[in-house]
């Protein structure tokens, strides 16, 4: 269950790759893969919820931060979209800040799956 996570996840990065690129260079986004990179991120959230809530055990501390770092990281997202949806630029440091608590969570989850 939880590999599914990580596998949406990396599909995530790589839709982010595509968005961080554009985003630094000044070019529009394509929409199509905001939109990939937000469901992608999202499921493999839900996922992981699903994952603690069915179970929920007392030894899953580092599975706990890793999604308090995937929930921060969607929230800056989130507020991303919202600026952009208002027509304001981006500021670069939170698109910067974005991937790396993203990818503090991924590690975090990759670390907690391995035997």
């Amino acid at each position: 269950m939880l590999i599914l996570a990580i596998l949406l996840f990396l599909a995530a990065v790589v839709c982010g790759l595509f968005l961080l690129t554009a985003i630094l260079q000044d070019r529009p986004i394509n929409i199509t893969v905001r939109n990939l990179h937000a469901v992608f991120a999202a499921l493999g959230l839900l996922i992981i919820i699903a994952h603690m809530l069915a179970f929920a055990t007392g030894k899953s501390t580092l599975l706990a931060v890793s999604l308090i770092f995937l929930i921060v990281a969607a929230l800056g997202g989130l507020s991303m979209v919202a600026l952009a949806k208002k027509g304001k630029a981006l500021p670069k440091k939170a698109v910067l800040v974005h991937p790396i608590i993203a990818l503090a969570g991924l590690i975090a989850l990759v670390i907690y799956v391995l035997p």
